[in-house]
C-alpha cells in the first residue's frame, strides 16, 4: 500500500468508512495501528483514494471453483 498519487483525491475518515461500507470506527482503528497509510494535516487526518482502493485489492479474496464429481451431470 505505498505511495498515494498527487492527484488523488484525499478522504475524510467519514468518507472513507462511506467509500469502505464500515463504519467510522473501523477506519479510526486502522489508522491508529497503522494499517493503512493516511495523511496528516495539523489535527485532520485523510485517506487518499488509491491508498482505500490498494487496502481493498490487497485483501480481496478469490473463489475457489472446485467441481463435485458426479454433481450437476447427467447419467
Amino acid at each position: 500500500m505505498k505511495g498515494a498519487n498527487s492527484a488523488d483525491r484525499l478522504l475524510t475518515v467519514d468518507e472513507a468508512a462511506g467509500r469502505l461500507g464500515t463504519g467510522v470506527r473501523f477506519i479510526r482503528r486502522l489508522i491508529s495501528e497503522r494499517r493503512i497509510e493516511y495523511v496528516k494535516l495539523g489535527k485532520h487526518v485523510r485517506i487518499a483514494d488509491s491508498v482505500l482502493t490498494a487496502y481493498v485489492a490487497v485483501r480481496t479474496v478469490a473463489p475457489v471453483r472446485t467441481r463435485r464429481a458426479g454433481y450437476g451431470t447427467a447419467a
